[in-house]
């Protein structure tokens, strides 16, 4: 029974990627494959929460578009970038950390959204609108800050289609073939193990780069601690400051903290010397911790608030 208690908690799961991706990593290439449909799957039943007529009210997409293209690029991309010109004195890093304040947030945004209580037809919009907008930023900071416009646009509209559109579309089928009641108390535990092979994936993909370069991973880790634990604070603390409601902030947090390492690490690797690729590889691990913090300490909230009630 501790066992299956074990197996089916979020924060257990997703240490388990780290640990296994760092002293397990054999495994890795065989899931590569799995990666894009497990994230698709995970995205159609994160899309489930997402009502029908939400995208019938073109006004209402405006707020989340412009939230998720401030959060993602303007302040984390801003940190980073800021960061690593004060830190890094190495090319290769320097482009890694171009690269990763360029990527948009993660597509997992709009899943943990739901399973952290976010606003999750928030999270889509800014997502979609981000994703949007990194066909011309990307592009231009390519160009601008490493001097190379080597990045095809055809990728991104290929993620977009493949792990936003498509899923979405899948999950108006689930709705209305009444999937969401059969699958019920399983989406969790779907989801929690599809993120299991995908950041598994990633981190053992990019173990033996994260060994190789202990010493880059110093100033790296500081960066990224910064553009993730700090920065979640802050945008937690001015949107409690300013009464935004509160699944709004969550969905600002991860918008704002998480970036897309698979993108900015096969950007990396196929365009750069390897090493460009170890902020995206630190990058995995710093997201999974905080994800875990989050998780944990929003737990921590529901019970105090339960036992004061």
């Amino acid at each position: 029974m501790v066992l299956i208690r074990l197996l089916r908690n979020r924060n257990v799961i997703l240490l388990m990627a780290i640990v296994l991706g760092l002293s397990v990593p054999g495994a890795a290439s065989w899931c590569e494959p799995l990666v894009l449909p497990v994230l698709a799957f995970i995205m159609a039943l994160a899309t489930m929460n997402v009502p029908n007529d939400f995208f019938h009210r073109p006004r209402s997409l405006i707020m989340p578009s412009l939230g998720g293209i401030l959060m993602s690029y303007l302040l984390q991309g801003g940190i980073i970038l800021a960061s690593a010109a004060w830190l890094i004195d190495r090319e290769n890093l320097w482009t890694g950390c171009v690269i990763m304040a360029a990527a948009p947030p993660a597509v997992a945004v709009i899943p943990f959204s739901g399973l952290l209580n976010g606003n999750v037809p928030f999270s889509l919009a800014g997502t979609v609108a981000s994703y949007l907008a990194a066909l011309v930023i990307l592009p231009a900071v390519f160009l601008g800050l490493l001097g190379t416009s080597a990045v095809g646009p055809v990728k991104l509209l290929t993620i977009v289609c493949l792990l936003i559109i498509l899923p979405l579309a899948a999950s108006r089928i689930l709705l209305k073939v009444g999937a969401d009641k059969r699958l019920g108390s399983w989406r969790g535990f779907l989801t929690d193990w599809g993120f299991f092979i995908v950041l598994y994936t990633l981190i053992g993909l990019n173990r033996n780069l994260i060994f190789k370069e202990p010493l880059g991973i110093l100033p790296v880790s500081a960066i990224l601690f910064a553009a993730t634990f700090l920065l979640g604070f802050l945008i937690e603390a001015f949107g409690t400051l300013f009464k935004v409601e509160p699944a709004d902030v969550v969905s600002l947090v991860l918008l704002g903290t998480m970036k897309n390492q698979g993108l900015a690490g096969g950007l990396a690797l196929s365009l750069f010397p390897e090493e460009a690729a170890l902020p995206a590889a630190v990058s995995s691990i710093f997201m999974i911790l905080f994800l875990v913090w989050l998780d944990i300490r929003g737990k921590w909230r529901s019970r105090t608030a339960k036992s004061e009630a």
